[in-house]
C-alpha cells in the first residue's frame, strides 16, 4: 500500500480472463453511451422561400381554421365579419413577433434542462509498454483511472432554482408581447375604422357644400350677393374634397398597417370584411380602483421584474455555496503483469483549497446585482404606475370631451330639423338649409373625432392595465401555447 496525497493504493490477484472481461464491459458501456447521443441536422433558411410563404398566408388557411376553432372562435366565411376578438387569434397565430418571443421562452426552459445536469465522470487509460524487465510475462502496462466530481453545498439546486425564475420572467415577458400584438392590432383596426368613418361623412359634407355653392353661384348671378361669398365657399369646397382625398389615402394606408399587426400581406386582406362595433363602445369598468390595484401587481413587466430579482437572489446563493470546494473522486485500476502478473486499485480524493480566495469576488457581484434586480423592480412597478395613472386621466378627460360632441350634434341636429321645417313654411331659402347641412356634418366629424380619441385613450388604459376585462385568459394562455413549427432533433 502506498500513500500519495490523498490517494490509497492496494494490489490483490486477478485473472487475465477477469481482465479481458472488465476491458470489453467498459467498451460496450463507451458504445452505448456514444449511440445515445444527439446528431445535429442543418435547417438552412432562404430569404426567398420565406418571402412565398409569407405571402401564400391567408385568412383560410387550414392551421388557422383549427386554431380558432381550437379557442371557440368560428372562422368567418365569404361575405363574413371579421371582429376584433377573431382578429386578435389571427395576429396569435400569423405575428412573428410572438413566435420569437416564444422561441425565447424555448431557449429558457431549455437552460432549466442545463442547469439540472450533473457533471459528468470521467475515464482515463494510458497503456505502456515496457520490454526491459526480464521474465515478465507481459510487457503492458494497463492503468484505469476514473474522476468523478461531487457538487456540495447545494449548488444544483441552487442552479435550478435560479433557471426556474428566469424561464418565469420569459413567459412573463412572452404575456407582454401577447399586449404588444394586441395593442398594434386594435390601433391599426382603430386607424382604419376612423379613416373610413371619416371618409364616409366628409363624402356627406362635400355633397352638402356643392349645393351651397350652387346656390350662391345663382344668387350671385341674380345679383343677390357678392363674390365674396361665393369664393368662401369655393374655398370651403375645395378644402372638404382635399380633406377627403386624405381620408381615401389613409384608408389604404390603414389597411397595410392592419395586415402588419396581423402578420400577413396586404393582399391577403382584400376581401375581408370588418366589424367594428367593439370599437363604438366606450366603457368605464376599466376605471375602477380595484382594477387599477391589480395591474400594480399583476402587469407582465412587474411580475417579469419580479422573477429576474427571485433569479438574482438564487443566483447569489449559488456564490455563496461555491465558497466550498467541489469534490473529486478518483479511483483507479491498474493491470501490471510484468513481475507480480497483479492488478492495482487505488482510491482518489481530490479537492481545492480555499487558500488564495473565498469566491470573494463573485459573491460581490451577484449582491450588486441582487441590488440592481431590486432596483430595476421598483422603477418598473414606478412607471407602471405612473402610466395607469396618466391613462386614466386621459381616459375620463376624453369620456367627457366625448359627451360634449354628443350634446353638440344633438343640438345640431334640431336646429336642422328646425330648419327644415321652417323650408317647408317657406321661412329659409334653401341656401339656409345647406349651410344647417354644413354645420351638422361638422359636428358629426367634430363627434368622429372625439369619440375616435376616446378610443384612443381606452386602448392606452388597456394596455396600462392587462385587464381580463379586455382579453380573456384563455385568449392569452392561446397565444403563448400556440405550437411553433417542428424543429429536426
Amino acid at each position: 500500500m502506498r500513500y500519495n496525497g490523498f490517494s490509497l493504493c492496494w494490489k490483490r490477484g486477478k485473472s487475465m480472463t477477469a481482465r479481458i472481461r472488465t476491458l470489453c464491459a467498459a467498451s460496450v458501456l463507451s458504445l452505448a453511451l456514444v449511440s445515445g447521443c444527439a446528431h445535429y441536422t442543418p435547417r438552412p433558411i432562404s430569404a426567398r422561400q420565406s418571402v412565398v410563404a409569407f405571402d401564400a398566408r391567408s385568412l383560410g388557411s387550414p392551421g388557422l381554421r383549427a386554431f380558432l376553432l381550437a379557442n371557440r372562435i368560428s372562422p368567418s366565411g365569404p361575405g363574413g365579419f371579421w371582429s376584433l376578438k377573431s382578429l386578435t387569434l389571427v395576429a396569435f397565430y400569423f405575428q412573428p413577433s410572438l413566435a420569437e418571443a416564444r422561441a425565447r421562452l424555448v431557449a429558457a426552459q431549455a437552460a432549466r434542462v442545463t442547469a439540472a445536469e450533473r457533471p459528468n465522470p470521467s475515464a482515463t487509460l494510458a497503456p505502456g509498454y515496457d520490454r526491459g524487465v526480464p521474465g515478465a510475462v507481459s510487457p503492458w502496462i494497463v492503468p484505469l483511472t476514473m474522476d468523478w466530481p461531487v457538487e456540495t453545498a447545494g449548488r444544483r439546486g441552487d442552479r435550478m432554482e435560479q433557471a426556474r425564475h428566469l424561464a418565469a420572467a420569459r413567459r412573463w415577458d412572452l404575456v407582454g408581447t401577447v399586449w404588444q400584438v394586441r395593442s398594434r392590432l386594435r390601433t391599426a383596426l382603430l386607424d382604419l375604422y376612423s379613416a373610413r368613418s371619416d371618409a364616409a361623412l366628409l363624402a356627406r359634407k362635400l355633397s352638402a357644400q356643392r349645393r351651397v355653392v350652387e346656390l350662391l353661384e345663382g344668387q350671385f348671378a341674380a345679383g343677390t350677393v357678392s363674390s365674396y361669398l361665393v369664393t368662401q365657399a369655393r374655398v370651403a369646397l375645395d378644402g372638404t374634397r382635399l380633406d377627403r382625398q386624405s381620408a381615401t389615402a389613409q384608408v389604404q394606408q390603414a389597411r397595410i398597417q392592419l395586415a402588419g399587426a396581423l402578420g400577413l400581406a396586404p393582399h391577403a386582406l382584400r376581401h375581408l370584411r370588418l366589424g367594428f362595433s367593439s370599437l363604438e363602445a366606450l366603457p368605464r369598468d376599466l376605471t375602477r380602483p380595484q382594477v387599477r390595484r391589480a395591474a400594480l401587481l399583476g402587469r407582465s413587466d412587474v411580475r417579469a421584474a419580479l422573477e429576474k430579482y427571485a433569479a438574482s437572489q438564487s443566483a447569489l446563493k449559488l456564490q455563496i455555496a461555491r465558497q466550498w470546494p467541489d469534490i473529486d473522486l478518483g479511483p483507479g485500476f491498474a493491470w501490471d503483469s510484468q513481475l507480480a502478473r497483479d492488478t492495482q486499485w487505488q482510491l482518489g480524493l481530490s479537492l481545492p483549497l480555499p487558500i488564495m480566495n473565498r469566491n470573494q469576488g463573485p459573491i460581490a457581484e451577484a449582491r450588486a446585482d441582487r441590488r440592481l434586480a431590486a432596483t430595476h423592480f421598483l422603477a418598473v412597478q414606478a412607471s407602471a404606475l405612473e402610466q395607469i395613472d396618466s391613462a386614466l386621466a386621459r381616459y375620463r378627460s376624453a369620456l367627457t370631451a366625448a359627451t360634449m360632441a354628443e350634446t353638440l350634434l344633438k343640438d345640431l341636429q334640431r336646429q336642422l330639423q328646425s330648419v327644415r321645417a321652417q323650408l317647408q313654411a317657406g321661412e329659409l331659402q334653401p341656401l339656409d338649409l345647406a349651410n344647417a347641412e354644413v354645420a351638422f356634418d361638422t359636428g358629426a366629424q367634430n363627434r368622429l373625432a372625439a369619440r375616435i380619441e376616446a378610443q384612443r385613450a381606452l386602448g392606452k388604459l388597456e394596455d396600462a392595465v392587462q385587464n381580463s376585462i379586455t382579453l380573456a385568459p384563455e385568449a392569452v394562455r392561446s397565444a403563448q401555447d400556440r405550437p411553433a413549427d417542428p424543429e429536426p432533433q
